[in-house]
């Protein structure tokens, strides 16, 4: 009888969890000038017609609402939060179905920080990182870096971005730098074969007009070119035709 209880009782507070959470998707209000924002410093959104901008927006409220985004001594303001949910559905537009069902919260920093998560002391190089182990289903990200990778929209670095990428990349299972939810089967291998040859390419000249991080290896390979695609693509498909290609077939499925 008492193990019925508890059971009852647990099942009513995730009952009413799920209540809460879901009153609370409802109700989220976007900021008061997020056009105004989203004009400002979103080029992708600028170049939508109306009826796709009103989804777009549609889109990121949705984000918002299911997302928390905390600053860690830091105060997070509305351009923080237009900013992170706008690179968010820069890589899944054509997705209208998908939800980052594997980010629950994204932390902003004030600065760099180092792998152990501290902005102090040695090794502060990273700007982002998708958390795993103790950090599951959260994104760390520098908010100088955040906005720094908007106000320069065509340098072909978006460290915003880049994270998403690994967590679509992460969505099947595996971080190996091949997102299978986004890219047709009969593309998966000429993708990943591109992949290869293009980092090789890259360690053995030294240097490549793609990021040199991308020859870490192939998750992040897919990441920095997934940078590299959405803020310079024309240039992208100048120098690298097949790779843009495989790219286009990913994020723009619907173009045939």
């Amino acid at each position: 009888m008492i193990g019925l209880i508890i059971f009852s009782v647990i099942v009513l507070s995730g009952i009413m969890m799920y209540v809460k959470r879901q009153r609370r998707i409802r109700n989220y209000q976007l900021p008061a000038n997020t056009r105004q924002l989203l004009t400002d410093h979103v080029p992708f959104y600028n170049n939508l017609d109306d009826n796709n901008k009103a989804i777009f927006e549609a889109r990121i409220r949705d984000f918002l609402a299911r997302t928390t985004i905390k600053g860690v001594d830091v105060q997070v303001e509305d351009i923080d939060r237009i900013l992170i949910a706008s690179a968010a559905i820069m890589l899944i537009f054509a997705f209208p179905d998908w939800r980052y069902n594997n980010l629950s919260e994204v932390l902003l920093y004030q600065k760099a920080f180092n792998a152990g998560y501290s902005t102090e002391g040695k090794e502060r190089n990273i700007i982002g990182m998708v958390g795993d182990g103790p950090m599951h289903h959260e994104m760390i990200l520098s908010q100088p870096s955040l906005r720094a990778s908007f106000t320069n929209s065509t340098d072909g670095n978006n460290s915003a971005l880049h994270e998403f990428a690994h967590l679509i990349d992460k969505a099947d299972g595996a971080v190996d730098g091949v997102p299978e939810y986004l890219l047709s089967r009969q593309y998966l291998l000429p993708w990943l074969n591109r992949v290869r040859e293009t980092i090789l390419q890259m360690q053995m000249k030294g240097g490549s007009d793609i990021n040199y991080y991308g020859a870490t290896n192939e998750a992040e390979f897919f990441a920095v070119i997934t940078e590299y695609f959405f803020e310079r693509p024309a240039e992208l498909e100048a120098h690298h035709p097949e790779l843009y290609f495989l790219l286009d077939k990913m994020f723009h499925p619907a173009k045939g």
